[in-house]
């Protein structure tokens, strides 16, 4: 057998047996990677002390520069639930939409929820939200939950600080700015399309009512909100101080601008900065006292540890395979397949994601098979490599993604309305975000 055909085989068992553990044995993705990683190892023939290292490193970069973004994110997203921010930005955006804007108000809802909040959180929190609206307004859930979801996911597929997005930056080394840019680029006209424009086909098949589920008051929240310039702004602080960075590397600037604008645009520099305003503007201002604010901090690490876990543990994933030379040997057969880059790096994500119903562990896995791919490749097409990967990894959520669960109870449809709707809505969102990041590459 060569040295190739070796690797290769190598990687297909390692990630077959991420796969079967994760779907069959239901077996906690963390130890599913690490048991994977570790199977990649002893395939390859590389000696287990060393991949045991490659491993550990992978995980433990990957918990420095990932982990430490996702508490903070998840800081950031506590305090804006808690404080009824998120309440006031529904609640502004409602009351200025027609009916027949309704649809494309909950699109950008969802798209704004989304921009800080992970996917599960946004999507408990826009529940609430829908259903009122659904009811107030007289139509059907899937017309104005459809649109909301899209808007909820692709922020979760294409645009950073979350998980998905976030761990691929790190491992592509790709500019965070940059591709924070151009991921709400690509991500608003595929909200168009998967959300409003897909809705009205969604809603010939599927009619359902809005369930009686958080019916027992539509009372105002009591106690003080945040004003909505001021939540609208504080939400979108972190994505400008990022971009900040990058347009002073487009402009080239020199000086005290530049050092300044560098820093305050890290990534953690950005969000720790985010954090420390929202205190004040979400927590003072939402009239939150600072024993209160303190709770919700804390309150908000718990339920993403394991996120962090499972990212951290697709860096080491990535980390063995690289060690191993595999991904060299897929960055060779790509490059002779002629193939586009950001194709196959979508096909890779779709396999992953529809094998594992996981949209993190998708983007995780395929971001380590593509990171030889990444060396050399302008900063911009790196950025757009990241995106190809996020809309891969949203592709046809099915039985094997919590995501599917989740829609279908709360909307209380069968299995086989959800994947009318939800399943569908999200195959359109991976398969037209696809395009437009094709698109884009054409301009960039």
């Amino acid at each position: 057998m060569s040295e190739s055909t070796q690797l290769l085989l190598a990687a297909l068992t390692g990630i077959a047996v991420i796969v079967v553990l994760i779907t069959a044995a239901k077996l906690h993705p963390f130890l599913s990677l690490t048991l994977g990683s570790l199977t990649v190892g002893a395939v390859a023939g590389l000696p287990m002390a060393d991949t045991v290292e490659s491993f550990s490193a992978g995980v433990g970069s990957t918990v420095a520069g990932v982990g430490m973004l996702i508490a903070l994110g998840a800081m950031f997203g506590k305090l804006l639930a808690d404080s009824g921010g998120a309440d006031q930005i529904v609640d502004t955006i409602i009351g200025k939409s027609s009916d027949r804007m309704l649809p494309w108000s909950m699109a950008g809802i969802g798209a704004l929820i989304g921009l800080p909040m992970f996917f599960e959180i946004g999507l408990v929190l826009l529940m609430p939200v829908i259903f009122l609206v659904a009811r107030r307004s007289g139509r059907s859930l899937v017309a104005l939950g459809i649109p909301a979801l899209a808007g909820l996911s692709a922020m979760h597929g294409f645009v950073p600080p979350h998980p998905g997005p976030l761990a691929a930056v790190g491992q592509l080394d790709a500019d965070l700015g940059l591709t924070l840019g151009l991921g709400v680029i690509v991500a608003i006209p595929t909200i168009v399309v998967a959300g409003p424009l897909f809705a009205r086909l969604a809603t010939a098949w599927v009619d359902v009512p809005p369930p009686a589920l958080f019916d027992v008051d539509e009372k105002e929240r009591s106690g003080d909100r945040p004003s909505f310039p001021l939540t609208l702004a504080t939400v979108l602080l972190p994505v400008v101080l990022m971009l900040g960075k990058t347009l002073a590397d487009i402009l080239d600037a020199q000086g005290a601008l530049r050092s300044t604008l560098d820093f305050i645009g890290t990534p953690l520099i950005a969000l720790l900065i985010s954090v420390l305003v929202a205190l004040f503007t979400f927590g003072s201002a939402g009239g939150m006292s600072w024993e209160k604010i303190t709770d919700s901090i804390g309150a908000s690490l718990g339920p993403i540890a394991g996120i962090v876990f499972i990212v951290a543990a697709g860096g080491g994933f990535k980390q063995t395979l690289v060690d191993t030379g595999i991904a060299d040997v897929v960055a060779e057969w790509v490059e002779d397949s002629n193939l586009s880059v950001l194709l196959v790096a979508w096909l890779v994500a779709v396999l992953i994601r529809l094998a594992t119903g996981s949209a993190t562990v998708a983007t995780v896995t395929a971001a380590g098979i593509m990171v030889p791919l990444a060396e050399g490749l302008p900063t911009a097409e790196v950025s757009l490599l990241v995106l190809a990967i996020g809309a891969g990894s949203v592709f046809f959520s099915h039985v094997n993604d919590a995501g599917f669960w989740l829609v279908k109870e709360y909307f209380g449809m069968t299995i086989g309305q959800t994947i009318k709707t939800w399943s569908l809505m999200e195959t359109v969102l991976s398969v037209s975000g696809l395009i437009f990041v094709m698109l884009l590459g054409l301009v960039v």
